[in-house]
C-alpha cells in the first residue's frame, strides 16, 4: 500500500477530499482486520469508521519510521479492543471443557491436503463460527501476533484463560476442517 506524503499532509490540514481518498485507499485493509473480529459486515463497517476517525485524529503522531499499513492496523485493532471493553457489560458465553476427559483425535488429517482444499475465505468462514471470545483470542494470537500476556491485558482475562481459548479455537477449527474434508471426500 503506497500512500503519498502529500495525501497525508492534506489529510492533516483537514482536506475532506484527501481524507476521503485516504479512506478509499485504506478501506480494504481495515475492513479485512474488522471482519476477523466482527460477525457481520455492518458491525465491521461501524468499527472501521470509528477506527478511521482515530487514524485521522492521530495523523500528526505518525512518523515514517513505521510502515503506514502497520500503523493503521494497530490503531484498528486497538479500536476493536476498546469497543469490546465498552460492550463487555453483556457477558459473552464461554464453553468450558475438561481437557483431562477429552479424547484425542482418532482421525488426524494431513494439513497439506487441507491446504489444497481450503482457501483463506473458507478458513475465515470457519473462524467466524467460533464463540466470540474464543474468536478474539484466536485472531489476536494466531493472526495478529499478540502474546498470551498481551491478550490477557487487552481483554482483562488471565493468561491461562487466553491459552484455554486458543486451545479451544484450535480444537474447533480442526473439527470443522475435518468435517469439511470428510464431506468433500463423500462428494468425490
Amino acid at each position: 500500500m503506497q500512500i503519498s506524503r502529500q495525501l497525508l499532509q492534506d489529510c492533516r490540514r483537514k482536506d475532506r477530499k484527501a481524507q476521503f481518498a485516504l479512506y478509499k485507499a485504506c478501506y480494504s485493509i481495515l475492513m479485512s482486520v474488522c471482519m476477523r473480529y466482527k460477525r457481520n459486515k455492518d458491525d465491521a463497517a461501524a468499527v472501521l469508521n470509528e477506527g478511521f476517525l482515530k487514524i485521522l485524529n492521530n495523523l500528526d503522531k505518525y512518523d515514517d519510521s513505521t510502515p503506514f499499513e502497520a500503523w493503521i492496523k494497530r490503531i484498528m485493532i486497538n479500536t476493536i479492543i476498546d469497543e469490546f471493553r465498552k460492550n463487555r457489560k453483556v457477558k459473552e458465553l464461554i464453553e468450558y471443557t475438561n481437557f483431562e476427559e477429552e479424547e484425542r483425535y482418532a482421525d488426524q488429517f494431513d494439513f497439506n491436503t487441507a491446504d489444497q482444499q481450503f482457501d483463506a475465505e473458507d478458513l475465515e468462514v470457519i473462524i467466524q463460527t467460533l464463540p466470540p471470545m474464543t474468536q478474539k483470542v484466536f485472531n489476536l494470537y494466531a493472526i495478529d501476533g499478540y502474546t498470551h500476556k498481551d491478550i490477557a491485558d487487552l481483554l482483562d482475562i488471565s493468561d491461562g484463560t487466553s491459552k484455554w481459548h486458543l486451545s479451544s479455537a484450535r480444537k474447533k477449527l480442526q473439527e470443522a476442517i475435518q468435517t469439511k474434508m470428510n464431506s468433500a471426500k463423500v462428494r468425490s
